[in-house]
């Protein structure tokens, strides 16, 4: 009796790699860099909703104010996916985006090594990271 194997499926397509952008930033200067990349993405013609941004140390002050409302009301306003969302990059809880714009704004080597990563993955088209090239090289790098 012969035994019928399963055909192979189509092949998979591999998962697109987003593009990456690094915008040089001190780590004082991160927010502000991270800030107008947004302001570029918005006034190129992205939706707001496709915007997540992401920062290493200190809260975005949006989302620190945000915040002050209560994590339900921070982030149902995420869960609505209506405008730019602001996280720690440590919030697993933040969905992908087709953009996503991290501010290397503080944290330790392994924070930031461990940010860059889940960052690039839940860009869909497009990673900017705004910091220090030589860092973020290195920690890029070392994570890959």
């Amino acid at each position: 009796m012969a035994r019928c194997r399963p055909r192979p499926g189509p092949p998979r397509a591999a998962e697109p790699t987003p593009q990456i952008q690094l915008i040089p930033a001190s780590v004082d200067g991160a927010l502000d860099a991270a800030d107008e990349a947004v302001d570029l993405l918005l006034d190129t013609g992205r939706a707001p909703s496709e915007v997540l941004v992401l920062t290493t140390g200190d809260a975005h002050p949006w989302a620190a104010h945000e915040l002050s409302f209560g994590e339900a009301s921070y982030w149902a306003q995420h869960d609505a996916g209506d405008d730019v969302f602001y996280a720690a990059a440590d919030a697993e809880r933040a969905r992908p985006r087709p953009v996503v714009v991290v501010a290397v704004n503080g944290g330790t080597d392994a924070a930031v090594a461990g940010a860059l990563p889940a960052a690039m993955s839940r860009a869909g088209a497009l990673l900017i990271v705004c910091g220090d090239p030589e860092r973020v090289n290195t920690l890029l790098a070392a994570s890959v």
